[in-house]
């Protein structure tokens, strides 16, 4: 069966919950026409620092970044075990004069890797602006209720007066907080860079003869051609993975304060506060279709538990990675971070 069949089991935060953008960063054409651009980038890279690379072989890597043949690319697999060496045997296939030059001095987590932190960028950002989004939309709500008197709540039992505008200003509160972190996390994302197989970068040394100045500008290129500032100065065979953990507790900050907005939603819906929408065909109960029940702020709940219970895989991920690198992150990672996302 082929894996997007209906007979097959997909995955809901894709089919059900996920923005059609989100699911479009970490799809697949995307994320494997980002690794031929990686390759792309380390060719020209090499090329501007006098390797024997023509303007012939970069030219047939540009015309073919976005056709790739996903059954070639799986009936490789099936035979190599090797996802990065079954995709480069492809595009190997796609570009048979650049096949001798392709992947020069790298390794599989020099494609991966900075393909990562590429994907990673560009949902921060998604995030960021759905979030201040968010902010906005939300102000405008509290500037609308900022009169209307609701009784405030201690230890949900009632206290002082309060308004429903200063209310929704609390949930402002955590998620400008939030957004502060994304941005951080956004900001602060490096290139891994050309760094070899085990971070002493001795395969691109080896290419360049010794000449370490080459090597060092290598990295700044790559790093330059695919859109960062800089590389992570010291890495393993991968970047540190440490950076996905704090990615993710970004991730899982707005799911605290999600779940914080939904569960107040909740109870302010139970004392008739507060309602959500209801579309004239919605039904609230197969057996009691008059109920109004909160779903909207109930799937907040929910969703923002599932992202907080992943933090700490993407921290034990980090914590267990041995010396330069280790393989167990792999299947975590392909998991955790497009659903955190």
């Amino acid at each position: 069966l082929h894996p997007a069949s209906p007979e097959r089991w997909s995955n809901p935060l894709a089919s059900r919950y996920a923005s059609f953008e989100m699911a479009e960063i970490w799809s697949d054409p995307h994320r494997y026409g980002l690794w031929r651009r990686v390759w792309l980038a380390l060719a020209e890279a090499e090329a501007e620092l006098g390797l024997p690379i023509t303007p012939n072989q970069l030219d047939e890597m540009r015309a073919h970044l976005d056709t790739v043949d996903f059954a070639k690319a799986a009936a490789y697999e099936k035979q190599t075990r090797h996802d990065v060496f079954a995709h480069l045997h492809t595009f190997g296939d796609d570009c048979p004069a650049a096949r001798p030059i392709l992947h020069l001095g790298a390794t599989s987590a020099f494609v991966t890797d900075n393909t990562d932190l590429l994907l990673l960028g560009e949902s921060l950002a998604l995030v960021a602006a759905r979030l201040a989004t968010v902010i906005e939309r939300l102000a405008d709500r509290a500037r609308e209720n900022r009169s209307v008197i609701c009784l405030g709540r201690t230890h949900l039992q009632p206290a002082q007066p309060t308004t429903i505008g200063k209310r929704i200003c609390l949930w402002i509160q955590d998620l400008l907080l939030d957004l502060e972190e994304v941005q951080h996390r956004r900001h602060l994302l490096r290139a891994r860079g050309a760094k070899g197989t085990t971070g002493t970068q001795a395969s691109f040394l080896e290419l360049f003869d010794g000449d370490h100045a080459k090597v060092r500008e290598l990295d700044r290129l790559v790093s330059q051609k695919l859109g960062f500032a800089s590389s992570y100065a010291v890495t393993g065979q991968t970047y540190p993975r440490k950076v996905d953990s704090q990615v993710l507790a970004s991730l899982g900050g707005i799911a605290e304060s999600t779940h914080k907005a939904g569960n107040d939603l909740r109870l302010a819906a139970a004392w008739g506060e507060l309602e959500e929408p209801f579309e004239t065909d919605q039904v609230g109960s197969s057996a009691m279709p008059y109920k109004r029940n909160p779903m909207r702020a109930e799937r907040m709940c929910g969703l923002g538990r599932f992202v907080m219970g992943m933090q700490a895989t993407a921290s034990q991920t980090a914590a267990v990675q041995w010396y330069e690198r280790t393989l167990d992150d792999s299947a975590p990672r392909r998991l955790v971070l497009p659903q955190a996302f």
